[in-house]
């Protein structure tokens, strides 16, 4: 399979496949691509088919990755997409094996999962068939997934404080986000302009290092959603999603 891996040279060039087109100079291609430039030189790795379209795995070592997850010596995997045309043609697979081969040498891989399929996060089904199993969960649905290579290996495990997600903040809508997912940045924006054009208390919060990614209250960090300090979802919400969710009392 005619496999590519973005490195800092080739990165102004090569789409990043979940998104391919938007020009814009802030958009989040653009906050992504920045970001990726500075996680490449901790060891990132993101391997996508040479063609146009959503084939990628993307996965850095777990010490660096910007998850609430206590992992060391594993790999992480942030991202694991095939879509329209591409699926059922062995890409997914072949992905997953170039990522076990990187991870033969160190303790394991890691991926969060839920319960059940859910937007954005890892097919607890596809990665269960390569060996990875259960190693911890956090409320209302997050599964931590664990693949050993050394059996000795620590679990992975969540850090305490994302087992149960809530925040401080008062009443209102608390949104956090970060740039590793372009779609979590441009709903961010829109998040922002729907509480200033409509009055809707919206405090969005952009996670902008690791630590703080890191000392996130939710297993996922990418993009989380809280309304009055509880978990609502980490999918991400349309504008009008965000406005019903306001209304409900």
């Amino acid at each position: 399979m005619d496999f590519k891996e973005l490195s800092i040279s080739n990165l102004p060039t090569e789409h990043i496949c979940c998104a391919i087109s938007d020009k814009r100079e802030d958009s989040g291609l653009a906050l992504k691509k920045a970001w990726l430039k500075d996680r490449i030189s901790e060891g990132l790795i993101f391997r996508k088919l040479d063609a146009r379209g959503k084939v990628f795995i993307e996965y850095i070592p777990a010490e660096y990755a910007w998850s609430p997850v206590v992992a060391p010596g594993y790999l992480y995997i942030n991202c694991l997409w095939v879509s329209g045309s591409f699926k059922g043609k062995g890409y997914g697979a072949g992905l997953m094996e170039s990522c076990l081969n990187d991870a033969k040498d160190i303790a394991g891989i890691v991926a969060l999962s839920s319960s059940k399929k859910r937007p954005f996060l890892s097919d607890g089904k596809f990665l269960k068939k390569y060996g990875f199993v259960k190693c911890d969960t956090a409320e209302p649905y997050f599964e931590l997934l664990v693949l050993k290579n050394n059996p000795l290996a620590p679990d992975p495990k969540f850090s305490e404080f994302a087992r149960n997600p809530k925040v401080d903040f008062g009443s209102g809508i608390d949104l956090f986000y970060t740039a590793q997912c372009p779609f979590a940045t441009d709903y961010a924006d829109i998040a922002r302009n729907l509480a200033a054009e409509k009055s809707i208390k919206i405090r969005v919060h952009h996670l902008d290092t690791r630590a703080k990614s890191q000392a996130h209250p939710a297993p996922w960090s990418t993009y989380s959603v809280f309304k009055n300090g509880r978990f609502v979802t980490h999918e991400i919400l349309t504008a009008a999603r965000l406005e019903a969710l306001a209304a409900e009392q």
